[in-house]
């Protein structure tokens, strides 16, 4: 028979404050990113068609569907993010969720869109070239 684990107080206090560590850092990077959704939506879109990530047929257009998914995420709530990111989350141990939710709109929905002829390159390369701008626009 398993042993069964039961922590103690010292454990889940601890458990508690990572939790809630994780939380607060996820709610401070979503209320960044709704601060500087056309610059970031800019750099994004501006990056990946540099960097041959994206091929498409109107740089504006990527960047107008790259502020819309930038503005959905600031209004969806926790479960249609979680969703949206539940195939991609392992692809890096610890992922920016705006990095991370851009990464799986474009994968997921943009590859689809009229202007966009085509996605090159790994996840972990899209997710990569995302989160540089990500983290250079967002403190």
């Amino acid at each position: 028979m398993g042993k069964v684990f039961r922590p103690s107080n010292r454990e889940s206090s601890i458990l508690s404050k990572i939790e809630s560590s994780k939380e607060h850092a996820r709610r401070r990077a979503i209320s960044a990113a709704r601060d500087h959704v056309d610059e970031l939506g800019n750099a994004i879109a501006m990056k990946l068609v540099e960097n041959q990530l994206v091929e498409t047929t109107s740089k504006n257009t990527l960047e107008e569907q790259i502020v819309k998914c930038l503005e959905a995420m600031c209004r969806a709530d926790d479960f249609d993010i979680d969703y949206l990111v539940a195939p991609y989350r392992q692809l890096i141990q610890h992922p920016n969720v705006v990095s991370l939710y851009v990464t799986a709109f474009l994968l997921e929905k943009l590859i689809n869109h009229k202007s966009v002829v085509d996605i090159y390159g790994s996840d972990a390369d899209i997710y990569g070239c995302i989160h540089q701008q990500v983290t250079r626009i967002l403190p």
